[in-house]
């Protein structure tokens, strides 16, 4: 693990079981970094700028006097953005290259700093960076520390850069990495879902609409409508990567640089498909941030249905939850509760809001870069991070279901769920559809007033509803001749549903190919 707790090949989003508690206490919402934390090690509350010594901010030289220790905790973005000290660290680096291209830095000077920010990654992985006081944010800290290892070549680094283009590069790096996740994680639970249809092919369980009966599907079937759901979320997600696919570094804080640089070359240099456009724009984009966030919460919505359904499924006794994702009761010895659905389903709705807030923050924001922006860092980890983890919890929730077939397909089988059945066979024999549908209603009544099924009137009734109901094979009434009888493509007939399921095992990989190829590589040193 890395100094933040993110996997160490630091490429994607740290997973939710990484990240702490998000909740009001956290260092996001608190302006201090935990105290356990690797990165935090024996280094000093980065809340009091005044006890640093001989320097402050990066940005003091202008100042008489140092910051107000509650400004300062109140404007520090370091408990959030230190997560993205290995895109910060592979960004510098590019920039360093870049320099030496434009022949702002000598050859020496940049090896220099090469090496240097390649030392600063390495005590980031070990745990061994030690923060200052003064560290505003990641930029900063790795900037200072650098400068330390190497001496005044160091405050060369950020020749021709702004923080608003640094910033904005590391985010997208990130947003790359974070996409990718997101993808895996969503084909992961598809490849769950396709799983677990293709184990148990037989089981039998009643389509609902309304809540009520409607007709009778293979489980499998209703598997694979949540897994067509999620494959759009996965072509979503790659939607967003594509567009969010550029590099801003070389932007400048709003109107590009006075140096001879080539955005274009540091952009391919980082793995990115192309550089900005527009400096202002590029500084002050976040459609990335908005797009992802979009994405993940119709995610975390189809992830809530799904949920809703395994919920429904668990308390009508037609599937037991495993024992590995399912809780108890601290009273009722009895209980097996769907906690993981419940909290997927509860979670859905903190994604939601991330977007809505994220979206009121930009909206009434000027072109160019201003500090609300500071806050997408926070919702997006958090959202992907949600996302990500809830995809997985569920994967392995729908893995190990396991249905009550005799008592799925015995529902499937109340309430006339094959009733349109025979009225379709009765339009095969030439009634027209609303005449027959009619015909079949009445039917349906006079069984439920006899306290009988469809299936048992006997012929003479049926006869003096409609001639043609007498005459109908009543194998149309059973649950495998319902199913059977099915023709159309996506249907619920079994040989279609092989088809989709093989359609969804597809999606799912091609995405997750995708995915490893978007990935970006962070170079380290």
């Amino acid at each position: 693990m890395g100094s933040d707790g993110a996997p160490a090949d630091g490429l994607g989003p740290r997973l939710p079981e990484d990240a702490g508690d998000p909740g009001p206490s956290s260092p996001a919402s608190s302006g201090g970094l935990e105290p356990s934390s690797p990165e935090n090690a024996g280094g000093p509350e980065p809340s009091r700028p005044e006890d640093a010594g001989d320097r402050g901010p990066l940005w003091a030289g202008g100042f008489a006097a140092p910051p107000n220790p509650e400004m300062w905790a109140y404007t520090l973005s370091l408990p959030v953005d230190r997560r993205l000290w290995r895109e910060d660290v592979a960004g510098s680096r590019a920039h360093v290259r870049g320099l030496v291209r434009a022949r702002v830095l000598d050859e020496g000077e940049g090896k220099l700093l090469l090496d240097g920010l390649a030392t600063v990654a390495a005590e980031l992985a070990g745990g061994t960076f030690a923060w200052a006081p003064s560290d505003e944010d990641v930029h900063t800290a790795v900037e200072r520390r650098l400068t330390e290892l190497v001496g005044p070549v160091g405050g060369k680094l950020h020749t021709g850069r702004s923080r608003n283009d640094q910033v904005a590069t590391d985010l997208h790096l990130w947003l790359k990495g974070a996409v990718a996740s997101a993808v895996e994680a969503v084909t992961g639970l598809v490849d769950a879902l396709v799983g677990t249809a293709r184990a148990h092919p037989g089981a039998v369980l009643p389509g609902l609409t309304h809540l009520q009966p409607a007709q009778p599907v293979l489980w499998a079937f209703q598997l694979a409508a949540h897994g067509f759901a999620l494959t759009r979320d996965a072509g979503r997600l790659q939607d967003a990567g594509r567009r969010l696919d550029y590099s801003p570094l070389g932007a400048g804080a709003v109107a590009g640089s006075s140096f001879p640089l080539d955005p274009a070359a540091t952009a391919a240099d980082l793995g990115f498909g192309a550089a900005f456009g527009n400096a202002m724009d590029a500084t002050s984009d976040r459609d990335g941030v908005a797009e992802l966030l979009a994405a993940a919460a119709i995610a975390m919505v189809h992830a809530s249905r799904l949920a809703e359904d395994v919920a429904l499924w668990s308390g009508r006794g037609w599937v037991r939850l495993p024992d590995a994702w399912a809780t108890g009761s601290s009273m009722l010895p009895q209980k097996r509760n769907p906690d993981v659905a419940e909290l997927a389903r509860g979670r859905a709705g903190t994604v939601i809001g991330r977007l809505a807030g994220f979206l009121a923050t930009c909206k009434g924001l000027p072109l160019g870069y201003a500090r609300d922006l500071q806050e997408d860092k926070a919702v997006v980890f958090e959202a992907v991070d949600t996302l990500v983890g809830s995809m997985g919890a569920l994967a392995g929730l729908v893995s190990g279901l396991a249905p009550d077939a005799a008592r799925m397909r015995a529902a499937a089988a109340e309430g006339e769920t094959t009733a349109v059945d025979l009225a379709e066979a009765l339009v095969r024999a030439g009634v027209p559809f609303r005449a027959a549908h009619a015909a079949v209603a009445e039917a349906v009544r006079a069984a439920a007033e006899r306290g009988t099924r469809l299936a048992d009137l006997p012929a003479g009734e049926l006869a003096a509803i409609h001639p043609a109901l007498a005459e109908a094979d009543a194998v149309v009434l059973s649950v495998d001749g319902s199913l059977a009888a099915k023709a159309t493509p996506g249907s619920t007939a079994p040989s279609r549903v092989g088809e989709q399921l093989v359609v969804l095992s597809v999606a799912a990989a091609n995405a997750r190919g995708w995915a490893a190829g978007f990935r970006p590589s962070l170079d380290l040193g």
